[in-house]
C-alpha cells in the first residue's frame, strides 16, 4: 500500500467479510486516512460488535448506518458523511454490500432475481448517486493529474462469477441471480467510468477472489483465499490505478484483460481461478 494516500474512505456492508477487514487494513496503514466511514444496516445490531470494538482504538472510523437499498437510508448517510468531512470531499466510495441467493435454473424465482439485483445492482447505483457530490467534490480539490483512487474514485466490488466468457465456479454452485447481477456491475461500473470521468471520478469493479466469507463458504467450504490476503492484495492493486484502467474489472491480484472484445476467446480465464476477463 506504499504510496496509498487516500484522506477519506467510505465502505459500505463494513460489518463483516471483506468489508470489515477492509475497514481494518485502512486503520492499519501507517498513513491511515483521516476518515473512515464504515456503513452497515444496523450499527447497533450483534453483527456490528466487531465493527465497534474498533472505534475506541480508531477515533478516524465513524460507523454509519445505511441500508444500500432504502433511498431515505442512503440520503441520511451521505448526509451524516458531509457533515464529519466539514466541507471537503469524499476520496474512496468502496461498494461491497451484497447478497448471495443459492439457486439452479430450475429452483430461481422472481423474487429471489428481484433481491439480489436490488441489493447488489441498484443498491451501487444509488449509494454512489448518493455520494457524487462529495466525489466530485474531492476531485475538484484534488491538484492531482488525471484519475486515482487516491483523488476520487468508486470501486464496485464485484465477482468473476459475473464474466460471461469464464464462468466462474459454475461447476460448484449456479447461483443465477448472483451471477446475472455482477454481470449488470460491470455494465454500470462502465457507464460510471463514461459517466464521471469529466468530474475526474475513477470507476472500477474488482473481483476478490473465491474468499473464506461467509458468502464464499456457503458456495463451499472449498473456498482458497482468505479475507486477509483478499483485501490486502485489493488495497496493494488501487494504487496503482489510473485513467487507462477506468471502466476496467481487475482481480485482487491486479490481472485485467485489456482487449478482450478485439482478441479471440480462449481457455486462459479457464485454466485459472483468478483470472479476469474486462467487460465479457
Amino acid at each position: 500500500m506504499a504510496g496509498f494516500n487516500v484522506r477519506s474512505v467510505l465502505v459500505t456492508g463494513a460489518n463483516r467479510g471483506i468489508g470489515l477487514e477492509l475497514v481494518k487494513q485502512f486503520l492499519g496503514k501507517s498513513n491511515p486516512p483521516e476518515w473512515v466511514f464504515a456503513t452497515c444496516r444496523d450499527p447497533e445490531g450483534e453483527r456490528a460488535q466487531q465493527l465497534k470494538n474498533l472505534v475506541s482504538r480508531h477515533p478516524n472510523l465513524v460507523i454509519v448506518a445505511l441500508e444500500a437499498t432504502d433511498p431515505a437510508s442512503i440520503k441520511a448517510a451521505a448526509a451524516r458523511v458531509e457533515e464529519h468531512l466539514k466541507g471537503s470531499g469524499l476520496n474512496l466510495l468502496l461498494n461491497n454490500a451484497g447478497v448471495l441467493k443459492l439457486s439452479t435454473l430450475e429452483s430461481e424465482t422472481p423474487e429471489n432475481m428481484s433481491l439480489v439485483y436490488t441489493t447488489n445492482v441498484t443498491g451501487p447505483l444509488l449509494v454512489s448517486q448518493a455520494f457524487l457530490p462529495l466525489l466530485k467534490k474531492a476531485a475538484q480539490g484534488s491538484n492531482q493529474k488525471g484519475l486515482s483512487c487516491s483523488k476520487a474514485a468508486i470501486v464496485n466490488m464485484s465477482s468473476e462469477a459475473g464474466s460471461i466468457t469464464n464462468l466462474f465456479v459454475w461447476h460448484v454452485g449456479q447461483a443465477i441471480a448472483y451471477r446475472c447481477s455482477k454481470a449488470a456491475l460491470n455494465m454500470l461500473t462502465k457507464c460510471q467510468s463514461l459517466g464521471y470521468e469529466g468530474d475526474g471520478i475513477l470507476s472500477i469493479a474488482v473481483h476478490p477472489g473465491w474468499v473464506q466469507t461467509d458468502m464464499g463458504i456457503s458456495l463451499s467450504p472449498e473456498a482458497p483465499l482468505t479475507v486477509d490476503a483478499s483485501v490486502r492484495g485489493i488495497l496493494n492493486v488501487l494504487p496503482t490505478l489510473s485513467e487507462k484502467d477506468n471502466g476496467a474489472f481487475v482481480s485482487w491480484e491486479g490481472i485485467t484483460e485489456l482487449d478482450v472484445q478485439a482478441s479471440r476467446p480462449d481457455d486462459r480465464c479457464a485454466s485459472s481461478p483468478q483470472h479476469l476477463c474486462q467487460w465479457v
